[in-house]
């Protein structure tokens, strides 16, 4: 069928229901439908599939679509099959098959039936697929997820490099290359690669207006900011990305702990269950999944409303791609990321292993993302200038959705410090990175800077009167205004541009702002601000302790036997006023809070009332109990009286780490019963002297009954009393 014979508008009303195109999808069709080579750069959510499922359902033949993922294949042949009354329409062809089903793909092919057919990459380099596949007539080969060609592209899989050889033995068809992320340097590659330089191309612009970017440091607290996060998108879907499956495992179980209806999501689990997790989430069944990025490609539901990276991305295109599953549908969508530089060290250490060219790719792109996270500039300028695009971060559109710019960095005037940093490129005769460039501003050799005699140089020391850090943040506001530019062919050279020229020959005003400063002291200063914020109240603490001291008498027990000190801190920072909010308090497990708890919530929820207290939102962020299945190992083992070495032994654990268990079990109320243990250390008589010890005293201190036995017993000996002594008279 001739493109002059096609109406697309009927077409696209008939298959899928719309009225008219999006974007760029009709220019795109039309290529296509003419039989032109067609490469397609689409960001998240922009449309691409259709790019492709149209022209193959009107075209002659049956179109090839080459994707990297089978979870991704079943969801397009769904969606496929859902517009037509013959499932034949469109198949998968890949290893998950069986020999049956394969059968029936190639027939319905043959009969011309089929008009999409998904295979991976790895099948179609198959010779009796490949040989089958010449004999049937081809409309086109799509290659989704293009930038998989590419080793500069995020995903590179090598099999995608012999994709053009393949596609040359079905005949003279034409390509159509898809990608949602691909930089000016990936855009080229796959050009070369698929030997398709004479594409028509259609490049979508990367801004998604109604994405508000954030980046926060990442603290201890982090799953306790995740969840407070969360809980103002009560009943709104979100994604939250982790870079290993045993962190995906552990968040998910701290949200459903927490009340939040979470599922994980990695490669780890069997196929059953990821594909439960995505329909349970699409079908809205949970708000929340967690996830590696297994999770995500082409999963196209349009109302995501957040995205949290717990682990920042190996690169700006992982990001990108991964941020745009939020607000497809034009809604709200927050991309919250979490950053400290450990991280960034972490993925180092897993290229370490790799070939030199790899690791030289992956440090390149790893740099960017530190540049993003620290970048106190437009985040959305930043992003868009790394994909190509030009944006004006005063009148674009979205100009004011991220964190710097609704939070600005003070700025100030730079305008001899860029003269400086563009002079000593052009003089080491644009050869080095930005690493070497600022050694060379603040006079510090290394390897590379020897090897030139920059050192020896006028310009060497030059710009020493500023910091590393200023020269950083200023190289990478320069390059995103153009004065410079990073030559990726040789991992991040610096180049000059023809506005930098410009610069030095006619210098004028150049406004800087300060970078983020995520070092660990910036860590420490936020635990402390929020300790600070959140101090104990000093007036409650003394009605608790009043309080204790009236129970532990009315009982004839030491005060410490109901709450220890660290118990009541908690208390009078939590404001706790039911007995299941109790049990989340430092100390007190749920036997305990059942136990002691009623007199302690009474008078909280009195003080609370009587002084008007607003309590902390983040009161019930409650702990897995991750270390639960090893506390009921130790219970368990106790109670058939094994030997303690043994139990330490078979869990790793040193003694003292195993007393350390046993105290938290047996003071947050559950009893362990290690008097065959403690029978075989001491005799009847030293156990009724330290157990009267404990009675009459004051504090539960190991210091303090060390001090008062005089050398008589070690501190194991005191410590398995104590936990002998907790046991039997608290709980």
């Amino acid at each position: 069928m001739k493109l002059t014979e096609i109406d697309l508008h009927k077409e696209l009303k008939k298959y899928f229901g719309f009225n008219k195109f999006k974007g760029l999808q009709e220019g795109v069709i039309k290529s296509i439908i003419s039989g032109n080579n067609t490469f397609v750069i689409m960001p998240t959510g922009g449309g691409k599939s259709l790019c492709y499922q149209l022209p193959a359902l009107v075209l002659e033949g049956t179109a090839i679509v080459v994707s990297p993922l089978i979870a991704l294949m079943k969801n397009q042949v769904d969606a496929i099959r859902s517009l037509s009354s013959d499932p034949g329409i469109a198949h998968v062809l890949n290893s998950s098959l069986t020999k049956t089903e394969v059968t029936q793909v190639k027939k319905d092919i043959t009969s011309g039936l089929t008009k999409l057919l998904y295979v991976a990459p790895e099948s179609l380099t198959k010779e009796e697929y490949v040989s089958f596949l010449q004999g049937v007539p081809i409309s086109f080969v799509a290659i989704d997820e293009a930038h998989c060609i590419s080793e500069w592209g995020h995903d590179f899989r090598p099999e995608y490099r012999n994709l053009r050889s393949i596609i040359k033995q079905l005949g003279d068809v034409a390509i159509i290359g898809l990608t949602a992320t691909a930089t000016p340097k990936v855009q080229e590659d796959i050009l070369k690669n698929l030997d398709m330089v004479d594409a028509n191309t259609f490049k979508a612009s990367f801004n998604r207006p109604n994405l508000f970017y954030e980046i926060r440091t990442k603290t201890k607290n982090v799953e306790s900011d995740i969840i407070r996060f969360i809980r103002g998108y009560k009943g709104k879907s979100g994604v939250i990305y982790c870079l290993s499956r045993k962190k995906v495992e552990e968040i998910a179980q701290v949200l459903q702990v927490n009340g939040i209806s979470a599922v994980p999501y990695h490669a780890g689990l069997d196929a059953k269950t990821r594909a439960r997790h995505q329909d349970m989430f699409l079908m809205e069944d949970v708000d929340v999944v967690v996830a590696t990025i297994a999770f995500g490609m082409g999963i196209d539901k349009p109302d995501v409303r957040f995205v949290i990276h717990h682990d920042i991305p190996k690169s700006l295109e992982s990001y990108y791609q991964e941020t745009g599953r939020a607000g497809r549908d034009g809604g709200e969508g927050h991309c919250l990321a979490y950053y400290s530089y450990k991280d960034i060290e972490k993925l180092e250490k897993f290229m370490s292993g790799k070939p030199v060219a790899e690791q030289e790719i992956g440090f390149a792109l790893l740099q960017e993302v530190v540049a993003y996270a620290e970048t106190s500039m437009s985040r959305r300028k930043f992003l868009l200038h790394y994909f190509g695009e030009e944006f004006d971060d005063e009148t674009g559109e979205g100009a004011d959705m991220d964190d710097n710019v609704r939070n600005p960095k003070k700025k100030s005037e730079a305008q001899d410090q860029v003269a400086t940093l563009l002079k000593v490129v052009k003089d080491t005769n644009q050869l080095y990175k930005s690493k070497e460039i600022i050694y060379t501003l603040i006079g510090k050799v290394n390897a590379v800077i020897k090897a030139h005699k920059t050192d020896a140089q006028k310009m060497f020391g030059k710009g020493a009167a500023f910091e590393e850090k200023y020269w950083m943040a200023l190289i990478r506001q320069v390059l995103v205004d153009g004065f410079l530019s990073k030559d990726i062919e040789s991992y991040g050279v610096l180049k000059l541009t023809k506005k930098g020229e410009d610069f030095i020959n006619n210098p004028h005003s150049f406004m800087m702002s300060e970078d983020h400063d995520f070092t660990e002291s910036e860590e420490d200063a936020i635990v402390t601000a929020a300790k600070s914020a959140a101090t104990t109240d000093e007036v409650l603490m003394g009605m608790l302790r009043d309080l204790r001291k009236k129970v532990s008498k009315k009982l004839g027990v030491p005060p410490f036997v109901v709450f220890q000190d660290p118990s009541l801190e908690d208390m009078a920072l939590k404001y706790p006023i039911t007995i299941d909010e109790l049990s989340n308090v430092h100390g007190v497990g749920e036997g305990k809070a059942k136990k002691y708890g009623k007199d302690f919530v009474e008078l909280i929820a009195r003080y609370v009332e009587d002084n008007d207290i607003m309590r902390p939102d983040d009161l019930v962020v409650k702990s897995t109990g991750a270390n639960s299945a090893l506390k009921l190992y130790i219970i368990q083992n106790i109670d058939r009286k094994l030997s303690l070495n043994d139990i330490a032994k078979a869990k790793g654990l040193d003694m003292d780490a195993l007393l350390k268990e046993m105290e938290q079990i047996v003071y947050s109320g559950t009893k362990l019963n290690i008097k065959y243990w403690v029978d075989d250390i001491l005799d009847e008589d030293q156990q009724e002297e330290i157990h009267d010890y404990y009675m009459e005293s004051e504090t539960d201190s190991i210091k303090n009954a060390l001090k008062e036995f005089d050398g008589d017993y070690d501190t194991e000996e005191l410590r398995l009393m104590r936990i002998k002594f907790i046991s039997e008279v608290a709980n």
